[in-house]
């Protein structure tokens, strides 16, 4: 969720796709402010930016022009921006593929980067600080929220490409002005008039997180047309006035839902318009001048829809519970804080720049097994074959070369294909181990298929470890468990059961 997978164009283009935005303080330096989006949700280790795609993150200076019900945050005109373009790889002198980059500072300086590179790049006065490439997703979401069950977190373990600014925040941000801002990130793609029509405006764009996965495209509400493609077309700080209605009302109907999902009316049909009035304008609001903590996500908008002076800077730290957060608020209106299924992400944030934390690269393994009536060798002369058929999955397999190095290509029942490399096999333990090409969203995979006595019968072990590539953890360890699973019990009407 968040703002991951947001919409059918994002999904098509992942490099492109925006997952999250913070902004919060360094616990390095409090004299200095972090800005940073990911996109690529559930990137693999080879992950990488586009190099036609620029990368941006914006921020305004803001002004509360009204509160209570009347509440509304007046961004300004001009606009601080640092936008990231990236090159295609290029092997260095050891021959390892990398990718560089640049950023144009909110001046007009560049500053020349290497993607991964944990040191980052600086100015050569010290002002900013740039890095990006991999990291764990910082998100975590532990609710089905279409019937608030909770969950353990649906992202464990995976990766996002990171992006992150650092500032000494008077010289850059221009307190003078003052201190409230609300910011943004957008992916653009090159604005070139396509055969079709004019370009698009951009990919992605994010202000504050779940207004397009959940405010827009609420899962409890059934039967509605998807806006987030169309809202990701607007301008930032500038939704566009013939279609605010249809977003407003959208927002409207959506706080009502997520209002009546515990069966408790907590909102007034006016603190309702108020609140939508607000999320219609999406920017992720901080005051550089004041604390900005876990918990103070959201505080600036709530206080002022509440008539009070907001006491925190709001903003959104690399740790923050922002899902719960929300939930509460749109829920029960903070009667009740709501806890999902998790404390936190795979992995806390650092202290230390880049402050998200490095990538999950753990293998995770997925075993299955089965018992069986027939002797070992009965069993293994049929699932020892490496070009063998008998998975019921399987449409045909092809084979290329011979012996260890063997090639199999499969080509599955719903027409898809897996390319798959015999790494070990021994008649006499009734042992065969081999790893994944292509075909699969993982890297690092190996499979082992055993077959061991067991009493009069056998028992055959199905195990695989992978890391998850483009895809979550836990949806690969359901498609490979599905996969394992199913090959198993096939058996069972060819050998027997074991009693």
């Amino acid at each position: 969720m968040s703002d991951h997978v947001d919409g059918p164009r994002s999904i098509g283009d992942p490099a492109a796709d925006l997952t999250d935005l913070f902004v919060f303080t360094s616990p390095e330096n409090p004299a200095r402010t972090v800005l940073a989006a990911n996109v690529f949700p559930s990137a693999g280790e080879d992950a990488m930016f586009s190099n036609i795609i620029t990368y941006s993150i914006a921020v305004r200076h803001v002004s509360v022009a009204g509160i209570g019900n009347s509440a509304k945050f007046q961004p300004a005109d001009d606009e601080i921006r640092f936008s990231f373009r990236f090159d295609v790889l290029i092997p260095d002198a050891a021959g390892k593929a990398i990718q560089r980059g640049v950023c144009t500072l909110p001046d007009g300086r560049a500053l020349s980067l290497t993607v991964n590179d944990e040191t980052g790049a600086s100015t050569p006065e010290g002002d900013i600080r740039v890095f990006a490439g991999l990291r764990s997703d910082p998100f975590y979401l532990a609710w089905d929220i279409a019937i608030l069950k909770t969950l353990p977190n649906l992202l464990q373990h995976t990766n996002v490409l990171s992006i992150v600014v650092e500032c000494d925040t008077r010289r850059v941000l221009d307190l003078a002005k003052g201190s409230l801002f609300g910011a943004i990130a957008e992916t653009v793609p090159p604005q070139q008039r396509g055969l079709l029509g004019p370009a698009i405006a951009r990919i992605d764009w994010i202000g504050r997180p779940e207004q397009t996965n959940m405010r827009l495209n609420n899962p409890a509400m059934s039967a509605i047309d998807d806006l987030r493609d169309l809202w990701n077309q607007q301008a930032p700080f500038a939704i566009s006035k013939q279609l605010q209605p249809l977003f407003l009302q959208r927002l409207k109907d959506s706080i009502a839902t997520w209002d009546m999902l515990d069966g408790n009316a907590d909102w007034t049909p006016e603190a309702i318009a108020a609140t939508a009035n607000v999320f219609l304008d999406d920017f992720l609001l901080f005051d550089a001048a004041k604390p900005i903590t876990d918990q103070s996500h959201l505080e600036i908008e709530k206080s002022t829809l509440s008539g009070r002076p907001y006491q925190t800077g709001g903003g959104r730290t690399v740790d923050a519970n922002s899902i719960d957060i929300l939930l509460t608020w749109l829920v029960n209106r903070d009667r009740e804080f709501l806890l999902g299924g998790a404390t936190g992400a795979t992995k806390p944030g650092l202290s230390i720049f880049p402050y998200f934390a490095t990538p999950n690269t753990e293998l995770q393994t997925v075993a299955e097994s089965v018992e069986l009536a027939a002797a070992p060798a009965d069993v293994w002369s049929l699932i020892g074959q490496f070009g063998g058929t008998w998975h019921p999955l399987t449409a045909r397999v092809n084979l290329t070369g011979a012996g260890i190095g063997q090639l199999r290509t499969i080509q599955t029942l719903d027409g898809q294909q897996t390319i798959e490399r015999l790494e070990a096999i021994d008649d006499a333990t009734r042992l065969l181990r081999y790893t994944n090409i292509a075909g699969m969203a993982v890297s690092h995979y190996t499979g082992t298929l055993e077959v061991k006595p067991k009493g009069s019968g056998s028992i055959v072990d199905w195990r695989a470890q992978f890391v998850a590539a483009n895809a979550t953890d836990r949806a690969m360890k359901v498609k490979v468990s599905t996969l394992l699973k199913t090959g198993l019990e096939s058996l069972k009407s060819r050998f027997g059961a074991a009693k």
